[in-house]
């Protein structure tokens, strides 16, 4: 089988590589998306954030949607608008991700201000991970904290925009749930896929289990979104 080497073999290749690396070299303090107010964020996690994940299924996952749909992308944008594409969406995604992971953060941070705690002691409580059981639940103390020291990997972000561009691109695409035996049509498929993110983000029930960044990838498929409009418009 003959491999073409194109803009997503390339993503591909480099986001195996560094999943293979990581493995024997410490780079989640450095790669990772972290949150703003952790000692390890800086501003290049936006970026270097997509190139990490966290298991190997992940990364089969993620991989195998960016060969299955964006070598068909590709196929009719070019190299260049792809790949500009891809990283808008996955900037866009962790954007999104942070800014809403520090709306509700600052609201529980508040719930402890508001009686008298100073910022060093709710600091130390966060990095103990103890809270105070008369103050905030159960739900809101694990929210503070796995806001604050863990961070977020994986290119779902991206794939989440390039899923919307396909959708776009090839409505009528039949493509397979794993859990259903009936084909469905992209246009019906993409959203239905972002809705049950959407969901699953606001109620916190998971049918992919714990762990999952649920806001980036409707934040990646927002932002996908909102780029075929504007492509759409400026190519008609």
């Amino acid at each position: 089988m003959k491999i073409t080497l194109n803009s997503v073999t390339i993503l591909l290749g480099i986001t195996v590589l560094v999943y293979f690396a990581s493995n024997s070299i410490e780079l989640t303090e450095t790669f990772a998306l972290y949150f703003p107010q952790n000692k390890n964020f800086g501003a290049w996690q936006f970026v270097t954030y997509m190139f990490m994940h966290g298991s190997l299924t992940h990364l089969l996952f993620n991989m195998f949607a960016l060969w299955m749909f964006g070598t068909q992308l590709e196929s009719i944008w070019g190299a260049k608008r792809f790949v500009f594409f891809y990283f808008v969406c996955g900037i866009g995604a962790a954007l999104i991700y942070t800014a809403i992971n520090t709306y509700e953060f600052n609201n529980i941070y508040s719930l402890l201000s508001d009686t008298g705690m100073r910022d060093f002691d709710i600091q130390s409580m966060i990095d103990r991970q103890v809270y105070p059981t008369d103050i905030l639940s159960e739900e809101q103390a694990i929210q503070l904290i796995s806001t604050y020291n863990i961070p977020m990997v994986g290119a779902s972000g991206a794939i989440y925009g390039i899923l919307v561009a396909f959708a776009f691109n090839f409505p009528n695409h039949k493509l397979l749930l794993i859990f259903l035996p009936y084909p469905i049509a992209a246009k019906f498929f993409v959203p239905a896929l972002i809705a049950l993110d959407l969901f699953s983000g606001i109620t916190g029930f998971s049918l992919f289990g714990g762990g999952v960044a649920h806001f980036a990838h409707v934040g990646g498929a927002v932002i996908g979104f909102l780029m075929m409009l504007y492509w759409g418009r400026k190519l008609r």
